[in-house]
């Protein structure tokens, strides 16, 4: 059985968008706000002779951020199942904001790792309910172009990282201005609750037999598991992609660089997020139509080939450097405007916000390891191309484990 799309877009649909695109904007400001101030930061808690431990610590600290994410994504999930999207979301987006900004304390290695895993939490529950909200609430006909939206709000994100870090570079002495700017999201929690309505068809489905079930037991039992389990392995595949490789460009730019160029980290960032950007935006509007399998396998293999190119033919700072990494971000990042559509299409609505939240948040503890992997790589090779060109062949596991999942295209989210 099928609710009723929406039949036109209300005030409040564009309010839900709103709030649920700058909650996806500064889901992107946390996540590559580390990538650019790692090595700086790191540097300078390490001390002299420190250089060898950043990339551990590097790998250390993305993992506790995503077992942080993928737990709040789960939780914050639940959450909104059970509360409604609207109160779980503003939740969700004051944890990340709170504690980014408490990173500005931290003295320790193991101080920024604590304050990431907190903020992740409130991270990863703010992806899974903005996206139940926005594709709730708004008529089925928009559903590609605002997978894009969402995939493209939170890749902006990146590049605002890189842009006020280009402004104003962020070196071993001036690195924990970055961290107060990732607290202010905390203000976007007062617009919500005055200003964005909870989605009506959460509450009709309140009103069921179904509600008396919880969300997280269904998704976890039969007939649901199977659906489950394969958006678990898609989203892992895509997550150990980019955590395991692509977001250590910016330390691979600064390391090419031997440092003596300290905008190059931010440089690279906003290349590989506008690329991220342009990717995520276009991916649902020009695959949106087509088979789901054949969509994904098509991002797999372009993602195989750039990834290759860029991590096996290049070895200096430079602008052909720069252009491939714009590649690099467009093609790995075309995942995550795929997700927001195909998500949500696995799961009836009583149970979307857990469903989504499981898949796409244990994909990010499973990227936790592949980012512990590739930080041991880094130690084994002595380089980051090497570690990327190995990392990156995941997409190979892509072409094959999308054979075994279900196919939605043409169908209404289900109810």
């Amino acid at each position: 059985m099928v609710s009723a799309s929406p039949a036109r877009i209300t005030r409040g649909a564009q309010m839900a968008l709103l709030a649920a695109v700058l909650g996806w904007l500064f889901d992107g400001f946390e996540i590559g706000l580390f990538p650019v101030v790692a090595r700086p930061a790191l540097i300078s808690m390490l001390g002299p002779g420190g250089e060898g431990a950043v990339g551990y610590w590097m790998g250390m600290i993305t993992a506790f951020f995503l077992v942080g994410a993928a737990a709040g994504g789960v939780a914050f999930g639940w959450l909104g199942d059970r509360i409604g999207r609207v109160r779980a979301m503003s939740l969700s987006i004051l944890c990340y904001s709170l504690f980014s900004g408490a990173a500005y304390f931290a003295h320790e290695p193991w101080h920024l790792a604590g304050f990431r895993f907190i903020a992740a939490l409130g991270m990863g529950g703010e992806w899974a309910l903005g996206v139940a909200l926005v594709m709730e609430v708004w008529p089925e006909r928009s559903r590609p172009w605002l997978a894009g939206a969402i995939g493209a709000a939170a890749n902006l994100g990146m590049v605002v990282v890189g842009v006020v870090a280009w402004m104003v570079p962020v070196t071993v002495e001036s690195w924990r201005w970055m961290f107060l700017v990732g607290a202010s999201p905390a203000l976007l929690t007062f617009m919500i609750r005055l200003f964005v309505p909870e989605s009506e068809r959460w509450e009709q489905a309140q009103t069921g037999d179904g509600a008396k079930v919880s969300p997280l037991k269904e998704v976890l039992s039969a007939p649901m598991l199977r659906r489950t389990l394969i958006g678990i392995v898609l989203s892992s595949i895509v997550l150990v992609g980019t955590w395991g490789s692509v977001q250590w460009i910016p330390l691979w730019a600064d390391k090419m660089t031997g440092g003596t160029v300290p905008g190059a980290k931010a440089t690279a960032q906003m290349f590989s997020a506008l690329g991220a950007t342009t990717g995520s935006l276009l991916a649902p509007v020009l695959l949106g139509r087509i088979n789901r399998r054949t969509s994904f396998t098509i991002l797999c293999v372009l993602s195989l080939v750039i990834c290759g190119l860029l991590f096996r033919t290049q070895s200096a700072y430079t602008t052909q450097f720069l252009v491939m990494v714009f590649g690099v971000g467009a093609c790995t990042a075309a995942f995550y405007g795929w997700f927001p559509l195909y998500l949500p299409e696995l799961f009836p609505t009583r149970m979307r916000a857990t469903g989504q939240g499981l898949c796409y948040n244990t994909g990010r503890l499973v990227a936790a390891v592949g980012a512990l992997t590739s930080g041991a790589l880094v130690q084994f090779y002595g380089g980051y191309a090497q570690m990327g060109a190995m990392i990156t062949l995941i997409y190979l596991v892509g072409i094959i484990a999308i054979r075994f999942a279900p196919e939605t295209n043409g169908r209404p989210l289900p109810e």
